[in-house]
């Protein structure tokens, strides 16, 4: 069915990261689409629940999968022996990327990674995901790397490659009053507030490449710490247009233990906010219109 966007309202993609991550993570992304707010996730092609995620992406024919590029923490899709400057240990072979991403955000800035590295591998990942047979609507990457010109670029050619047509704008309104009363999150704030100044080069860049993207993203700031009040106090002060909410369910269970992250208790509230009648009733109270990035595309 032809979705009409009414762009005098305002539009709401609910995505979920890290799809393919555990198979407790995929469970809990199908159950907040199928019985809750999620319209689209992004899959992880290097995920040690991949296959598991491809399965429940296939059988939930309305989720809208994207890629989750992964350039740092995680091993390489492609195959073959480039230059490994992606890697930490400079070998492709049993090589890994940077773990953290002050590391790979240094080496990049200073013209230490290879453009066509990057391009590669998100090239790869996204051909995995095809491969399977689903219709990739959208790219984003972990950690939002894509938030740097030297990430940004190469993956917008892989994007048109590929045939992607649409791609996370990380950049987004971040409201001081949202994080005035938790300390915890005021240095998240202080980096997302610096690292804005490049949102015009990405807009610029993503429009010249044809790729669609929406007018931000929400949420980011409070990755770890998402919660009823926050969720409401976001879409109350969200703006005309169409945006994004990232989030991260999933069930702190032993196989997450085993997993490197630091979002684990904070999956399993994210997934009962989720699929609360709480979290449809706020969006209907504020005219907030779901969608996916299939219906953006």
């Amino acid at each position: 069915m032809l979705l009409l966007l009414d762009w005098r309202v305002r539009r709401l993609i609910v995505n979920a990261d890290d799809f393919g991550l555990t198979q407790g993570v995929n469970r809990a992304i199908v159950e907040a689409h199928c019985h809750g707010i999620v319209t689209s996730a992004t899959l992880m092609a290097n995920g040690r629940a991949f296959e598991d995620a491809v399965e429940r992406a296939t059988s939930t024919s309305r989720l809208s999968i994207g890629c989750h590029v992964m350039l740092v923490d995680g091993s390489p899709v492609r195959g073959g022996k480039p230059t490994p400057s992606t890697l930490s240990n400079g070998k492709f072979e049993d090589g890994r990327f940077y773990e953290s991403l002050n590391g790979f955000a240094v080496l990049l800035v200073s013209g230490g990674i290879d453009a066509d590295e990057i391009e590669a591998e998100a090239t790869a990942q996204i051909r995995k995901l095809q491969a399977t047979g689903i219709v990739v609507s959208h790219l984003d990457t972990h950690k939002h790397t894509h938030i740097f010109p030297q990430v940004l670029r190469p993956l917008l050619r892989a994007a048109r490659a590929c045939g992607v047509p649409a791609m996370r704008n990380p950049f987004g309104p971040v409201h001081l009053s949202l994080v005035a009363k938790r300390p915890s999150l005021w240095k998240q704030f202080g980096k997302v507030t610096l690292l804005s100044r490049l949102g015009k080069t990405f807009r610029r860049s993503v429009t010249g490449a044809g790729i669609l993207t929406p007018d931000g993203t929400v949420g980011i700031v409070s990755t770890g710490a998402m919660d009823a009040g926050l969720f409401e106090s976001i879409v109350n002060s969200l703006p005309e247009g169409t945006w994004e909410l990232v989030c991260h369910p999933g069930y702190n269970d032993a196989e997450l233990g085993t997993v490197r992250t630091r979002l684990r208790e904070s999956r399993a509230v994210e997934l009962q906010l989720l699929t609360s009648p709480e979290a449809g009733e706020i969006l209907a109270r504020n005219g907030v219109q779901l969608i996916s990035y299939r219906e953006l595309a």
